[in-house]
């Protein structure tokens, strides 16, 4: 009995050791080399995990930005340029920084703009609602405001307004993530520059119907008239399938586009109210001009009678 304990003692022994050293050969044979320094750009990274950069987590947009050998086509929205810097500091190299964004909603298609045609009467769930139909509105392209893009934020940046049913952005809390873009079935969501002093200038709208139908179904709809492309001296402004769109880069802010559109389909952002003075001013020169007017012909009338 003694004997097959020791054989059994020892041939389990054997196994073990032998399963050790292949193991052992296998891990060394099989090894994958891991930059150190992937740890160290991971460490400077929010750790949002959101996908705004383009990649799954903040691990893969570290992997990517170390095997990169430039770092102007990698940014994390989230950090910003400053996260950035330090991440380009860490790997030795330098970045240019980028315009913030903030995302936009391009829809301003509330009730009293644009009328329900339907009911709807299913999941609270614009993907769902889209796949069903088009809408429960005449405008196919409009918000379905059931929400999947407030859903979607981690940031608690964006609400739905009860009056609207139209998602409002936060810019404060904003990240340009992304997310938002990605959930809204309709794509009305769009990432823009924040702007100088936080001013922007966009079309709210992306219908692409023609003027008659899109007015049809939402009052303040892009007719595509191109008054404001005719009024833009900046080429900002491209009018394609029946939709004005504008520029960011090449807008100047001017606000000329925004005083011609004739359904206000243009939205101006944090910019000061119109000034009226040019107005009055114009029409006391117009006064004026009608009492010379009239002083000249009563001096006239007067000559007339003393001949």
């Amino acid at each position: 009995m003694n004997e097959v304990v020791t054989a059994t003692i020892i041939t389990v022994s054997a196994v073990g050791l032998l399963s050790a050293v292949i193991l052992y050969w296998a891990s060394q044979k099989f090894k994958v080399f891991e930059d150190p320094r992937i740890d160290e750009v991971e460490s400077e990274l929010p750790a949002a995990n959101c996908g705004g950069c383009g990649f799954p987590g903040c691990r893969n947009f570290a992997e990517a930005c170390v095997k990169a050998d430039e770092l102007d086509d990698l940014f994390c929205p989230v950090g910003g340029n400053e996260t950035m810097a330090r991440v380009a500091k860490v790997l030795g190299r330098e970045v240019e920084e980028k315009d913030k964004q903030v995302a936009v909603i391009r829809c301003n298609g509330a009730p009293q703009f644009r009328k329900k045609t339907t009911d709807y009467d299913g999941a609270a769930n614009c993907t769902i609602m889209a796949n069903l139909y088009s809408g429960d509105t005449a405008c196919q392209y409009g918000c379905l405001g059931l929400g999947e893009c407030v859903d979607s934020c981690n940031f608690d940046a964006m609400y739905m307004d009860p009056e609207t049913d139209l998602p409002v952005v936060l810019e404060d809390k904003c990240t340009a993530c992304g997310a938002c873009v990605e959930a809204c079935p309709k794509d009305i969501i769009e990432l823009r520059p924040v702007g100088k002093k936080s001013r922007r200038i966009f079309v709210s709208c992306i219908s692409q119907d023609k003027g008659g139908p899109a007015k049809k179904a939402c009052s303040v709809a892009c007719i595509g008239c191109s008054l404001c492309f005719k009024e833009c001296k900046y080429d900002a402004i491209t009018i394609e399938n029946f939709l004005s769109y504008i520029d960011p880069v090449k807008c100047v802010l001017c606000r000329k586009c925004v005083s011609v559109c004739p359904t206000d389909a243009i939205w101006e952002v944090n910019l000061p109210a119109r000034k009226i003075k040019s107005v009055e001013k114009q029409d006391s020169n117009n006064e004026g001009v009608d009492l010379v007017k009239a002083a000249k012909e009563n001096t006239e009338n007067k000559e007339d009678k003393a001949i």
